[in-house]
């Protein structure tokens, strides 16, 4: 694998959750200091880095335990944006680039700067029979939750997986699962950094089959 500079200076957004290319990503922000790195964001239509949290909490308290966060994130691309009322914003973001954290400074209001660059991003490979159980099963679940969501409204259900689907692509099926099945953090994140998008599928329907949600 190969990996090549990416940005300087990326604000980071440490969470409890990880984030996948093509992931969708919603967030209500209210902290001062991610209310200000959003708008500027948003304003130069620039990226900006979700990694996962190792220790600490996504809000800041007295007393907390300090912020920790893993060295692979992905880049979060802003598609919508709203201000319901001063000091909160709402908006749904979408997972696009892969990266490494170099280094990384805790800049004076709390927020994290990092100097990242780029890791590969999945080889397209094509779902081989004996995993194809995992696509029909995804494909089953999105046609369900889309059906559910024209009775509804088209408001009323936001789907989990976002457009355009491919469910003949090992790293795409393997991520929206991986989004979708309940497990630990730390299993997600190991999942998240395999350089392999066939692996990363084994992985995921050894974990569908112990769920009795494949056979």
């Amino acid at each position: 694998m190969t990996t090549q500079p990416l940005l300087h200076s990326l604000p980071l957004f440490p969470l409890g959750t990880v984030l996948f290319p093509d992931g969708v990503l919603p967030l209500r922000i209210f902290e001062v200091r991610y209310l200000d790195m959003i708008g500027k964001c948003r304003k130069a239509d620039a990226p900006f880095g979700v990694v996962s949290l190792t220790s600490g909490s996504e809000v800041r308290k007295a007393g907390a335990e300090a912020e920790s966060f893993a060295t692979v994130g992905t880049l979060a691309v802003i598609r919508e944006f709203d201000s319901p009322q001063s000091g909160l914003l709402q908006i749904e973001c979408v997972g696009t680039q892969r990266f490494r954290v170099r280094a990384a400074e805790l800049q004076k209001y709390g927020l994290w700067v990092a100097e990242v660059e780029a890791v590969a991003e999945d080889t397209a490979l094509e779902i081989p029979g004996d995993l194809q159980h995992t696509a029909t099963a995804l494909r089953r679940l999105v046609n369900t939750l889309e059906e559910r969501r024209r009775a509804q409204g088209a408001e009323a259900l936001r789907l989990p997986v976002g457009e355009p689907y491919r469910f003949d692509d090992c790293g795409w099926v393997a991520n929206r699962w991986c989004e979708l099945v309940p497990m630990q953090l730390e299993l997600r994140q190991r999942l998240m950094e395999l350089d392999s998008p066939l692996m990363r599928l084994e992985l995921v329907s050894d974990l569908l089959a112990r769920a009795g949600i494949t056979e």
